[in-house]
C-alpha cells in the first residue's frame, strides 16, 4: 500500500538522481491489496486509496488501457494492485506497459496526484482539463 511519506521520498529521489525511475521502482512494493473506497475530499465524494489520498482518471486513457507512462506516471502515480488483490464489482485491473497490475474503476485506470499532500486534497481535479476525480 502507499504510505504518506512516499511522495516526499520520491521528490527527494528525483532531486538526488534526476529522474522518476527510482520512484517507480520504489512504488512497486507499495501496492494496494483491496479496492479503493469512497470518501469526502476537498471537491466532494471521490474514490480514495488506503491512505485517504484522492484518486483520479485520465481522459487520454482508453477503457482497460493506461496512456500515462514515463514522466506522466511520476506525477500521476498509478494505483498499483498487490499481486494477491482480487477484482470486485466495478473494480478491476489493467496491465500497465511495465507489466504491473493497476486498479481500474469501470475500466478506467486509477491514479494519485503527486502534488496532493494530505488525505482529502483534490488539487489534480481539472488539471490540463484532462484529469478528473474518480467519482463513485
Amino acid at each position: 500500500m502507499r504510505i504518506p511519506i512516499v511522495a516526499a521520498c520520491c521528490a527527494a529521489l528525483r532531486a538526488a538522481f534526476g529522474g522518476g525511475i527510482v520512484c517507480l521502482v520504489a512504488l512497486t512494493a507499495l501496492a494496494q491489496p483491496v479496492p479503493p473506497i469512497s470518501a469526502d475530499t476537498a471537491k466532494g465524494k471521490a474514490l480514495v486509496d488506503l491512505n485517504g489520498m484522492t484518486l483520479y482518471v485520465f481522459d487520454h486513457d482508453g477503457k482497460g488501457k493506461s496512456n500515462c507512462n514515463a514522466q506522466c506516471a511520476v506525477n500521476w502515480l498509478p494505483l498499483i494492485a498487490d499481486t494477491d488483490a482480487q477484482a470486485d464489482g466495478n473494480f478491476s485491473f489493467i496491465s500497465r506497459d511495465d507489466g504491473r497490475k493497476q486498479w481500474a474503476y469501470k475500466g478506467k485506470p486509477l491514479y494519485t496526484w503527486a502534488k496532493d499532500k494530505k488525505p482529502g486534497d483534490a488539487t489534480g481535479d481539472g488539471f490540463s482539463n484532462l484529469w478528473h476525480l474518480a467519482s463513485p
